[in-house]
């Protein structure tokens, strides 16, 4: 398979750690996201590495017994080490405070503690298999205040950083999960759950492992999901995922499922809002999208895989060491091994080689692997980096090989205009809200974040449309329909069009002699009325000659003044233009000499800055029986000008009669 059949890819600076190895062990932190790599019970050193930060903490402890959990507090102020059943050792790494170790024991008499999350930097849950305790840590005090606890038989624990949620497996088979959500100071008890188990349990023993459950943020919303090997219903095959939607206020609901018509062993993670399973057997991965289209069934939604399933894009392992020897090859990585431990939301860890990957999409291998292009869209437009291959798909449907019909390229624009306005009303909303002076009264009030996915027409004019209409070899009837296609989807979803868009249907029009359909886009309406328009259409008269009075109607329609045409007219140059507008109206007797010469002189054509001397000189003769200008019309360099180019000869000569 070459590179571009690949969706799934290990990131390129994975984060290097010593394996795990009889006297170093390796732990994971999912909060902060760090490796602990601790030798010899911390004696020998302990290095902590997270994919942020690239200069790791090194330090040594005492050896007090095997490490069972090793965790910092979020910003790395407090260490937590649990090495006993019963309590966790605490030290302090906040800069001039005591280094002295502190003990906090828990507080349930005959409960063993089975793990510890920090929720802050000085807040922390120990749990344990009869319940869970809330700690304030008071580091200048070197000890702990137990802010709430809770009661409850614990199977295991899970904990999702992303959410502050800490969710508990209760009762003899462990299916029903209780879940604790966390924030400034307070611990709340969310209602609990009952995760169906595949069939009805033959024995009153654990039927839910943790390993089939994960949390993880899909699309801002918190979900469970469940692994479940075996479907409910016999008549269907395969294991599937549970979606469980876990909202703050409200009950746990289950809401959709994911078909993976396999069975065997799988790994779950989360990335860029897609739930990607890994098959261990088969050593490949596919990936859901719950935001696309499923099957509803008035409860949950089926999804099938967005993709066919492939394998995560081969990897070399750089091989470090002194120079002369990195020279020999990298060594292949060994993808799906059995030593690979998952981590939410888009970890990837191999203990046994000693690296951290973050998993990652590539989104440019799925256009071909996707060729139903609504559904495309529907898909890049939910991916963060989705801008340039959203833009690449619209090139490439338009182009000569790939070129898609005009209803497939208008449910395109219509989906790209749909996103576009919601971000347009959205910033509305938020201007208007701004200038009615709700921001001192609302401080919920945020300006919206313009994602990748808000592709708008200076987006689509730049890399689609106009190297599109270069295209020599395309009919000009689809380019024009193509480019009409836009205009009229940005209408339906009432988006003011930009009148570049105008002048390229225009300047294809008037490139392909289309003159007559020219004339009905602009009796009809279908190019909108502007300024720059007007301009445009003035430029073409010496073309078309009607152009001159469809560009004058049009800037009466605009209710434009005359002078402020006459200053659009000459700012693009159109000096002859202007002037034949000027006496169109019969305000020529009135008009500045100076600035039509100014005008005429920078376009640097000569033969029209002699036409516009001439004029003026007639005009002169006309009004005053003087061909020269006066001193108050400020000519004098223009007429200098006029006689180094044409010679004194030139001028014209006052007439009498």
């Amino acid at each position: 398979m070459g590179e571009e059949d690949y969706y799934l890819e290990l990131c390129d600076r994975p984060v290097h750690f010593e394996k795990a190895n009889p006297v170093n062990c390796v732990f994971f932190d999912e909060a902060n996201k760090q490796v602990f790599a601790v030798r010899s019970g911390g004696a020998t050193g302990v290095v902590v590495k997270g994919p942020e930060d690239r200069n790791p903490i090194s330090f040594r402890m005492e050896d007090k017994g095997e490490v069972k959990c090793i965790k910092f507090s979020l910003e790395n102020k407090i260490l937590a080490v649990q090495r006993t059943s019963k309590t966790v050792d605490f030290s302090n790494f906040i800069p001039d405070s005591s280094q002295l170790e502190y003990t906090q024991e828990c507080k349930t008499k005959n409960a063993n503690i089975l793990g510890f999350c920090w929720t802050s930097s000085t807040e922390i849950v120990f749990i344990t298999d009869q319940g869970i305790e809330f700690y304030q840590v008071l580091p200048e005090k070197r000890n702990l205040k137990l802010l709430k606890s809770q009661n409850i038989n614990v199977n295991w624990y899970m904990y999702c950083p992303e959410g502050a949620v800490i969710l508990l497996s209760t009762t003899v088979l462990g299916n029903v999960l209780q879940p604790f959500y966390f924030r400034a100071g307070t611990m709340s008890k969310l209602p609990k759950f009952e995760i169906e188990l595949p069939a009805v349990p033959k024995s009153t023993k654990l039927n839910l492992s943790e390993r089939d459950i994960a949390m993880a943020t899909i699309y801002g919303q918190l979900y469970v999901l469940f692994l479940r090997h075996h479907s409910r219903t016999s008549n269907s095959t395969g294991a599937e995922v549970v979606l469980y939607h876990l909202p703050r206020e409200g009950a746990c609901k289950k809401t959709h499922i994911l078909k993976l018509s396999r069975t065997g062993k799988f790994a779950l993670n989360v990335v860029d809002n897609l739930v990607v399973v890994h098959h261990q057997d088969t050593e490949t991965s596919v990936i859901f999208d719950i935001k696309l289209r499923g099957e509803f069934d008035g409860t949950v939604t089926f999804h099938h895989p967005v993709l066919p399933a492939r394998s995560i894009q081969p990897y070399q392992i750089p091989v470090a060491g002194p120079a002369p020897v990195t020279s020999q090859s990298p060594v292949p990585c060994k993808l799906y091994s059995s030593s690979w431990i998952v981590f939410q939301p888009d970890i990837i860890i191999s203990a046994s080689q000693g690296y951290l990957w973050n998993l990652q999409v590539k989104l440019q291998p799925i256009v071909n692997l996707l060729p139903d292009k609504g559904r495309l869209m529907d898909f890049l437009l939910q991916r963060k980096e989705c801008k340039m291959v959203i833009l690449s798909v619209c090139s490439q449907m338009l182009s000569e090989s790939d070129r898609a019909t005009l209803p497939v390229i208008a449910t395109v624009f219509d989906k790209l205009n749909h996103e576009y306005k919601k971000y347009l009303d959205a910033e509305q909303s938020y201007t208007m809200a701004l200038e009615a002076g709700q921001s001192r009264s609302s401080p919920l009030l945020k300006r919206p974040v313009r994602t990748q996915a808000v592709i708008d027409q200076s987006d689509m004019y730049t890399h689609v449309l106009s190297v599109f209409t270069e295209k020599k070899d395309m009919p000009h009837k689809f380019v024009i329909a193509v480019l009409m296609e836009y205009i009229r989807s940005l209408n339906q979803f009432q988006i003011t069009v930009q009148h570049y868009l105008h002048e390229l249907v225009i300047k294809t029009l008037v490139q392909h002699n289309l003159f007559y359909m020219l004339h009905q886009f602009l009796q009809y309406h279908v190019l909108s009325d502007s300024k720059p328009l007007a301009c445009l259409l003035l430029s073409l008269e010496s073309f078309y000659p009607p152009a001159h009075q469809l560009s004058l109607d049009m800037l009466k329609r605009l209710s434009t003044a005359n002078d402020e045409i006459v200053e659009v007219l000459l700012s693009k140059h159109q000096v002859l233009a202007a002037l034949r507008f000027i006496r169109g109206i019969g305000g020529h007797d009135n008009i500045s000499a100076r600035k039509f010469l100014d005008a005429a002189k920078q376009t640097e054509d000569n033969m029209l800055f002699y036409t516009i001397f001439r004029f003026f000189e007639q005009r002169n003769q006309r009004l005053r029986g003087n061909p020269n200008f006066t001193p108050g019309e400020h000519c004098e360099e223009h007429v200098a000008f006029f006689k180094q180019v044409f010679g004194d000869q030139a001028l014209m000569r006052p007439t009498t009669f």
